[in-house]
């Protein structure tokens, strides 16, 4: 817990280093899409496909005049579907979480059609915290929280509708094998394709 604690602090500092100093303006948006999952694991024995799931909740955007250089960080619940092959049987594990990304954004500016059409890229962690059931049966467990990198890019219309794709790079285990012979201590993580639509007030 005093580790996930750091991470957030030393995050949020990075978001108020990035815009305070330049007097940045403030959006807020709803947003919604598609989650597309996969389960990346440590050991050769386990395949896993990629599965869709839903996200959606709200976002605040902060933006240096000029720039383009801001941050938003966002509140989504997701679910997180998965699909492996253990032992010849297919298996399915549906999570839910709260997701809190904090995106580094760069609004790319192309003169003469900003106020209609502008790109953006967009870089940063995730902290995820399972609000679904922890074991997924006698031997599979679920971890309450994870982390992961994401990496994105999308455009904005008419300053109101942002669409974005992100993939998410996990960087902690996800799920774990707890007692079966072979397979103890086997962890999967989260890799996942996120496309959304955002509406900015």
């Amino acid at each position: 817990m005093k580790n996930i604690k750091l991470v957030l602090v030393v995050a949020l500092l990075a978001v108020a280093g990035v815009v305070m100093p330049a007097q940045a303006q403030f959006r807020f948006g709803l947003k919604a899409g598609v989650a597309v999952n996969s389960l990346s694991f440590d050991s050769k024995m386990l395949n896993a496909d990629n599965r869709a799931g839903f996200t959606g909740g709200a976002m605040v955007e902060f933006s240096a005049p000029l720039t383009g250089l801001g941050v938003d960080l966002s509140v989504m619940y997701v679910r997180r579907n998965a699909q492996w092959m253990e032992s010849n049987q297919v298996k399915n594990d549906n999570r839910d979480y709260i997701d809190i990304p904090i995106n580094f954004k760069w609004r790319i500016s192309i003169p003469l059609i900003n106020k209609v059409f502008r790109p953006f890229i967009t870089t940063g962690p995730s902290f995820s915290f399972l609000t679904s059931k922890k074991m997924l049966n006698n031997v599979v467990e679920n971890r309450n929280f994870d982390t992961a990198w994401n990496f994105g890019a999308g455009v904005e219309l008419f300053n109101k509708v942002q669409l974005a794709a992100s993939y998410g790079l996990g960087m902690t285990g996800a799920l774990k094998w707890t007692g079966v012979t072979g397979e103890s201590g086997i962890e999967g993580k989260n890799r996942y394709w996120t496309i959304t639509a955002a509406y900015m007030f």
